[in-house]
């Protein structure tokens, strides 16, 4: 789902260079001091996790830029070594599509930067729950796997694209939209990817970090089934749930392709799978270019 590069989305000024990565970078006609911003992708997509690395004029500079988002969602910069800064800006199914203004404000200059989000065409189904179905899950469940999509971890344990974390076929895709009893589910979508595997099937860490997040049926965990949920470091995490064996506990460092469990049937699954949902402070993005591109 790698989009292809297109620079016709930044011009307000000169174009410096674009990698093979589809990233671009881009500096102002402006005083020495003035810095570099680099976009990856250039031609994001819904879905998509957009990559804000700011590069400051000055080798000193140690103070991190602002990035928002049309004026009112701010995202928080990490140093990524070499005097860079980076944001990730999380995009879903459920942002309009079209013009986004990226700004980012440093002690040097403020840069504006117009961004085209485009349109994805997602599948929908058409869901029947019963009563009991459509009240699955308990306050302490909700509560608990809330607060694991609210981390933002300073430190950076992923590096590179991320591992598939498991070998089933890819069953449903993520960013389906649903119909539940006939009713368009306005803010559903399908919240990650799922691989239809036997039970019992090694479930892996997608990337290094730290389990955050321990969740079994006998605590209350009528909707997820048990569940394990890795911090990846700078608001991104993972969340693999209806899994049948945990073979981690909360505080544990893992490595990518590291066991973390197996496929299961538990909470509300029809059938044995994988669910595998990726978190970018707190919006769920397509893990597709996670796993295919990777980010630095």
């Amino acid at each position: 789902m790698e989009p292809n590069r297109d620079p016709r989305l930044l011009t307000r000024r000169s174009l410096l260079a674009a990698t093979a990565a589809g990233s671009v970078a881009v500096l102002l006609s402006r005083p020495a001091q003035a810095y570099e911003v680099v976009l990856n992708p250039t031609a994001p997509e819904l879905g998509d996790t957009i990559s804000v690395i700011v590069i400051p004029g000055s080798p000193s500079a140690s103070t991190p830029p602002k990035v928002t988002v049309n004026d009112s969602l701010e995202y928080p910069t990490f140093p990524i070594g070499g005097n860079r800064f980076r944001a990730l800006v999380p995009t879903s199914p459920l942002n309009p599509p079209g013009r986004m203004v990226i700004r980012v404000i440093g002690t040097e200059e403020t840069r504006n930067l117009a961004v085209g989000l485009k349109n994805r065409n997602f599948p929908t189904q058409r869901i029947t729950l019963s009563p009991s179905q459509s009240d699955l899950g308990t306050q302490h469940e909700f509560d608990r796997v809330a607060a694991f999509k609210n981390i933002v971890s300073p430190e950076r344990y992923w590096n590179g694209p991320m591992v598939r974390p498991n070998q089933g076929r890819t069953s449903t895709q993520y960013g389906v939209r649903r119909y539940y009893n006939g009713v368009f589910a306005q803010d559903y979508y399908h919240r990650g990817l799922d691989y239809a595997s036997p039970t019992g099937s090694p479930v892996v860490a997608p990337a290094a970090g730290r389990i955050a997040l321990v969740g079994r049926v006998s605590d209350g965990f009528e909707l997820h089934g048990n569940t394990v949920g890795i911090d990846h470091g700078q608001g991104v995490l993972s969340i693999m749930i209806h899994l049948s064996r945990i073979d981690v506990a909360e505080g544990a460092m893992v490595q990518p392709g590291q066991v973390v469990g197996a496929v299961g049937n538990t909470g509300a699954a029809t059938g044995p799978h994988l669910h595998w949902g990726l978190y970018v402070h707190g919006v769920c993005v397509d893990p597709t270019p996670w796993r295919d591109r990777g980010f630095e």
